[in-house]
């Protein structure tokens, strides 16, 4: 990741549909490994992509917590300070079926890491949104270069 191509760093599950909108973006991205035993460190500021997890949970009744959306493995990768310390914006994913927990992951780690909560999205995303979400990340990386001087690290 450079200022020239902004950073992405994503998790998708086994269902790949938050990679499969990652590949649609075509922008260089760094995945969050599956598998919780592996670890991810990151050396520049990024977005993060993630799904939603956990939504019809308290559909069906149950008491709903902050860490039931987001993945154990995002959980892990913002829990070292370095990683959380260079997010600087959240994308999400979500099921439109769970209703106000759609795509919650994204409110849960915007407000836990005080970052700004770009936009969302429902599965894989549709043509439009990978077109809206290239953009404004465009645009967002430019406002972001254009705050912190060249000299400054992060």
């Amino acid at each position: 990741m450079t200022d020239r191509t902004p950073g992405l760093v994503y998790f998708s599950s086994a269902s790949e549909n938050t990679h499969r909108f990652v590949e649609k973006l075509g922008l260089p991205a760094t995945r969050i490994p599956l598998h919780t035993a592996d670890t991810l460190r990151v050396d520049e500021p990024y977005v993060l992509i993630v799904p939603t997890y956990g939504g019809g949970r308290h559909v069906l009744g149950g008491e709903r917590s902050d860490k039931d959306f987001v993945p154990r493995q995002v959980a892990k990768f913002l829990n070292d300070p370095h990683n959380r310390g260079l997010l600087r914006g959240v994308i999400a994913a979500g099921n439109t079926n769970f209703g106000d927990t759609y795509c919650f992951a994204g409110e849960v780690i915007s407000r836990k890491c005080a970052v700004p909560y770009l936009y969302r999205f429902e599965l894989m995303g549709t043509a439009q949104d990978v077109e809206r979400v290239r953009e404004g990340l465009g645009l967002f990386w430019q406002q972001q270069r254009q705050r912190r001087p060249e000299n400054q690290l992060v």
